[in-house]
């Protein structure tokens, strides 16, 4: 339960933005509303006529088109409007979960309108200690939600709470048996799992193995090597007909400027630097949707735009989006698989520090990434004697550690 502090702290950062966060979340940059002038002009907009839905992609196997963007939630006291807005906008799938604390918000908006739970495609995630425990937290999700039945449920963040077992998790003969008595039950139609964990690939080549999971939602690199065993993974789930969700992509202090400045293509294509990485997100095909947390109306309006004007990028702009990113200074790597506290020589959990922080300076999600942070073991959490510098050129996105890292002690801790 978050203390008062908590929720003022999350209320107060509700507009910031990191570049594009997801989960989940992903989120576009952050402007503050508030004024008058601003706010008339938005109503005048939730006034025109409805956009068409955006384009749709299919989801793996399951035979359903998905929207391309996905709206990821999170509570705050403006989400009522936002569901409204990304609707009228075309979005016609939205991300929640239980840690979120948007349920009860998406809950009253279906609520109002019986005919929009029939065109959505509604996903939330819990927890459980076992697989078999997701019966019953499905069943307490549909109650947040006031609803009988979810499009997906996914257990959330393999591999976040005990790598040992869950690892095992989307192979396992309990878990096969809960997702075919979910989907028996009608309660949700598919059922899958997220995940950021630095040994993604091997999860979800344990995915692949089992042979009964949907979905998957992932923190996705959109600039990974050919060779990269990640890479491989995706192939792998692809062939095998799992639906793919990407999700925190890049995030932290983006120079916009600079950023814009390096790739003076995205203004020749009307494009700003978010849309330019949801072009690089959306050229690799295997991604059914891409998951990001719009927390006002200008960040649903630019998105989605996006989403209606998206074409395919060639390997040299992506190349130069990349180099864009990593120089602007981010703070979350989404490539990350560990590589930076193998070369610092440390068992700290590098990645998950810096993930951490972001969520804390860039989502506005204080609350959680000190309850996430607390959660960590010691040694998780001891980056004192690793070799920052090494850590630094191992790491796909060249993360600053020593520079973060003492700030996500003093904030987190």
């Amino acid at each position: 339960m978050q203390t008062c502090r908590e929720r003022s702290d999350d209320q107060a950062h509700i507009h910031r933005r990191g570049f594009l966060e997801v989960g989940a979340g992903a989120a576009a940059a952050g402007m503050a509303l508030g004024t008058t002038q601003l706010a008339g002009a938005q109503a005048q907009a939730e006034k025109k006529a409805p956009e068409k839905p955006l384009a749709k992609r299919m989801l793996g196997r399951t035979g359903v088109e998905v929207s391309m963007l996905n709206l990821g939630t999170w509570r705050s006291v403006g989400l009522d409007r936002i569901l409204r807005f990304a609707w009228a906008h075309g979005i016609r799938y939205v991300d929640t979960a239980k840690s979120y604390g948007s349920e009860p918000a998406i809950g009253r908006w279906l609520q109002s309108d019986a005919s929009i739970r029939k065109q959505l495609f509604l996903v939330t995630k819990d927890h459980p200690n076992t697989p078999s425990e997701m019966i019953k937290k499905l069943d307490e999700r549909l109650a947040s939600l006031q609803t009988d039945y979810v499009d997906l449920i996914f257990i959330h963040a393999v591999g976040d709470h005990d790598i040992k077992t869950e690892i095992e998790w989307p192979k396992s003969k309990e878990f096969k048996e809960t997702a075919e008595a979910i989907r028996k039950s009608g309660k949700a139609k598919f059922v899958g799992f997220s995940t950021h964990h630095p040994r993604r690939p091997e999860i979800l080549q344990a995915a692949v193995e089992g042979g009964f999971v949907d979905a998957i939602m992932l923190q996705n690199n959109p600039w990974m090597a050919q060779e990269d065993a990640m890479n491989r993974a995706l192939d792998a789930c692809h062939k095998a007909g799992i639906g793919l969700i990407s999700m925190k992509q890049v995030a932290g202090n983006v120079k916009l400027a600079d950023i814009a400045a390096r790739l003076p293509e995205l203004k020749e294509k009307k494009l700003s630097p978010y849309q330019g990485l949801l072009h690089a997100i959306w050229t690799d095909e295997r991604f059914s949707s891409c998951c990001v947390s719009m927390r006002n109306t200008d960040q649903v309006r630019e998105n989605a735009a996006a989403a209606r004007t998206f074409s395919p990028l060639t390997k040299a702009q992506m190349d130069a989006i990349r180099d864009a990113c990593v120089a602007a200074g981010p703070t979350l790597c989404s490539g990350c698989d560990g590589r930076c506290s193998v070369a610092a020589g440390t068992t700290a959990e590098l990645g998950n520090l810096t993930r951490f922080l972001t969520y804390h300076d860039h989502h506005g999600y204080r609350g959680e990434a000190r309850r996430l942070y607390a959660e960590m073991t010691d040694d998780a959490r001891d980056w004192k004697c690793a070799d920052l510098e090494a850590a630094r050129h191992a790491c796909p996105s060249n993360l600053d550690f020593a520079s973060l890292l003492p700030r996500a002690d003093k904030v987190l801790g």
